[in-house]
């Protein structure tokens, strides 16, 4: 089949059999009339004559010619599935088999630093009943690497302060065991010891309960956060969940392995945690910068 009618029926069956959207549609055309003139040009005609070679120039071309990394992906992509589609309709030999379309670059996860942690925690004033209150909560998250939810929903049965770590049901009901910091721990006694006997109206086995006996939700959480970041002058914006991700890069920057990580934060996969190495990066090119010989001497001139 020569090209141009391999990339109409492409087109075509992108809109009857997957039901593409248009611009996604009119996408896929512009990047694969770019590849099939570019062929073209090589004296390529019939689809089953392309080469993985050819594939291979044609994005060392792309490169040549200064496209984005987006556009070189997406173009990638374009002519892997071209090239699929052929492969599994017509039995053909695929030359993109090879082809690797890099993943989109996950958001490095913001996060507090330590310094700005313990200027949180030093804003609560535990004589007062609901300062300890909030302040324990806090700490909780931080201390446990908790996502708010997993703090909310915690129960007395998964706490055990005595021998100081906490049994959190996840996401999937998977299960995990984490350890109870010494500073954490010394606040969520004194909250159970103190506080909430004398909340409790009724029997619950939250752990979290407030002055009225009930549970706390996340918007108590996420707003009274909020408040305290506030109040200790600090600019970022701090969320439960860059508390989450606070404590796993601190966690990383103390030297704890990687997969030890992903058990506390209870990622099932390892590359959910990896967005967290980004430290170890930082670090090394701190550790480069100030002890390697030929930065110094780019940095003297």
């Amino acid at each position: 089949m020569n090209l141009s009618s391999a990339l109409k029926e492409f087109i075509l069956s992108l809109s009857a059999s997957e039901g593409k959207a248009d611009n996604t549609i009119e996408s896929y055309q512009r990047d694969l009339k770019k590849y099939v003139f570019f062929l073209n040009e090589r004296e390529i005609n019939d689809i089953e004559k392309v080469t993985d070679e050819d594939v291979f120039d044609f994005v060392s071309y792309l490169y040549k010619q200064n496209y984005a990394e987006s556009s070189i992906s997406r173009m990638k992509t374009s002519v892997r599935n071209f090239h699929r589609y052929f492969s599994f309709r017509y039995n053909n030999n695929d030359p993109t088999v090879n082809l690797r379309v890099s993943q989109k670059r996950k958001r490095l996860p913001v996060y507090a630093t330590k310094e700005e942690v313990e200027k949180l925690m030093l804003v609560f004033n535990d004589e007062n009943q609901n300062e300890l209150f909030d302040h324990t909560i806090i700490e909780t998250i931080y201390g446990l690497g908790l996502r708010v939810s997993e703090c909310c929903n915690l129960k007395t049965n998964q706490v055990n302060l005595d021998d100081g770590f906490v049994k959190i049901i996840g996401k999937g009901n998977k299960e995990r065991l984490i350890p109870i910091p010494d500073r954490t721990k010394r606040l969520m006694k004194e909250y159970y010891a103190k506080l909430r006997p004398l909340w409790q109206k009724k029997n619950t086995n939250v752990f979290f309960i407030n002055q009225h006996g009930k549970k706390i939700y996340s918007e108590y959480v996420e707003k009274m956060l909020k408040e305290n970041v506030y109040k200790a002058g600090i600019k970022k914006k701090i969320t439960p969940h860059k508390l989450r991700h606070s404590y796993a890069t601190h966690l990383l920057e103390g030297g704890a392995d990687l997969r030890v990580i992903q058990e506390l934060l209870g990622h099932s996969d390892i590359s959910t945690t990896e967005i967290y190495t980004h430290v170890e990066a930082e670090r090394l090119k701190k550790a480069y910068l100030n002890f390697h010989p030929f930065a110094k001497e780019n940095k003297d001139n």
